[in-house]
């Protein structure tokens, strides 16, 4: 049924397929990645990012600096051409796949100059939501186990991706008409918030006001908050001590923290986001600045609203 969904009006994809990523020390990113709980494998000059699902969610390969190197976007064979010519329609060129690419589908560039693909495949995005039982510990029974028997968190799948944007309208407009893609929430320029129409998390693809573009951080879902904040000292074990958490966010409702990569960026432990059914028509609103960004939790630091991927800015992150 999800498959006809779109026939009455624009097609949309439904799903992230994976990103890839140029960093400047691919052992660095093995590190950090291993840390964060997901499967890293060597696959042809490149690592490969694997969450609890076995979906190959990243890409992590060499260059000169850390930037996007391609998004890839999946949608329904039946939607395929339909969303081509809705790109072409939204003014997006074309552009050719990437060397590496060995699968169909198109491929544009869109008004930040990110190259972006679009292919025939299976969902990634989950059909449904997540269960979120509430845990009610009986009188007299320990509530946490014991430190040592806690086992290592590994994210389930990834729920979404931030891009930085100079231009936040311009970017929910494009990928409206592009790729069908839905405004759930936003504030002001600042930040906005997209989802798919199929059943998507409250967002699949979100977009934060910078002066240029960039990567800010990919975000990964575990079971719970305890996962959240268990992931949180798992990486501050393993040296990664610096991010935003733990805490919860007023759009899409999800208990996060982040973690600060080497070059800037970030990876973030999410848990319990707000979930969007296929066709339901969400009333995506523009709230004030001071619900961008959470509920509660620690204040913001300085560095997670900077985009290391600026002119001027710092070209990595700590060590």
């Amino acid at each position: 049924m999800a498959a006809t969904l779109s026939q009455a009006g624009e097609a949309g994809v439904h799903s992230i397929d994976h990103f890839a990523l140029t960093v400047p020390d691919i052992e660095a990113a093995r590190r950090f990645f291993t840390a964060f709980g997901l499967g890293v494998q060597d696959r042809g000059g490149e690592l490969a990012l694997h969450a609890l699902d076995r979906h190959c969610w990243g890409r992590i390969r060499a260059g000169s600096r850390k930037e996007l190197a391609y998004l890839v976007f999946n949608c329904y064979e039946a939607d395929l051409d339909r969303l081509a010519g809705q790109i072409t329609a939204a003014g997006a060129p074309p552009r050719p796949a990437p060397q590496v690419w060995k699968g169909g589908g198109c491929w544009f560039e869109d008004p930040d100059g990110n190259l972006i693909g679009v292919q025939a495949a299976a969902r990634t995005m989950p059909q449904f939501k997540s269960p979120n039982p509430h845990v009610d510990v009986p009188v007299n029974t320990r509530g946490a186990p014991n430190r040592r028997d806690v086992a290592a968190v590994r994210p389930n799948r990834m729920s979404h991706v931030l891009l930085f944007t100079p231009d936040v309208s311009r970017s929910v407009d494009f990928y409206r008409r592009a790729l069908g893609l839905r405004l759930s929430d936003r504030s002001g320029d600042i930040v906005a918030f997209l989802h798919a129409p199929h059943g998507c998390d409250h967002h699949l693809l979100a977009f934060a006001g910078s002066s240029a573009r960039g990567w800010h951080h990919s975000s990964w879902d575990v079971a719970g908050v305890d996962q959240v904040g268990l992931g949180a000292a798992q990486m501050a074990a393993a040296g990664y001590v610096e991010g935003w958490g733990t805490g919860r966010h007023v759009l899409g409702s999800n208990y996060f923290h982040y973690v600060r990569d080497p070059w800037g960026s970030f990876a973030e432990y999410s848990a319990h986001i707000d979930y969007i059914e296929a066709g339901f028509d969400w009333d995506g609103k523009d709230h004030l600045p001071e619900d961008s960004l959470y509920l509660w939790g620690p204040g913001v630091p300085s560095y997670f609203v900077e985009n290391t991927e600026t002119p001027t800015a710092p070209s990595s992150g700590p060590g």
